[in-house]
């Protein structure tokens, strides 16, 4: 599942809304709308912050984590 669908996921089982997502883990609410419509993905910073979301609020980390690195590693390959 991409990125952008794991976290909106999240943010949706958490029952928050996307400005009160990004005022949870410190990010704007553009940030949240860009992260969830595929536009922009999130730096090692928000992502420390999503996983400290998810730790506390008991929701699995490792399918954000590695849709997002699959990201990373498709902007790097030539």
């Amino acid at each position: 599942m991409p990125f952008s669908s794991e976290v909106k996921k999240i943010r949706l089982s958490s029952f928050l809304n996307q400005a009160e997502f990004a005022k949870t883990i410190g990010v704007s609410f553009t940030t949240v709308n860009r992260w969830e419509n595929g536009k922009a993905q999130p730096n090692i910073k928000a992502m420390k912050a999503l996983k400290a979301f998810c730790v506390e609020h008991g929701y699995p980390y490792e399918l954000l984590e590695k849709s997002w690195h699959e990201i990373m590693i498709e902007n790097v390959e030539p």
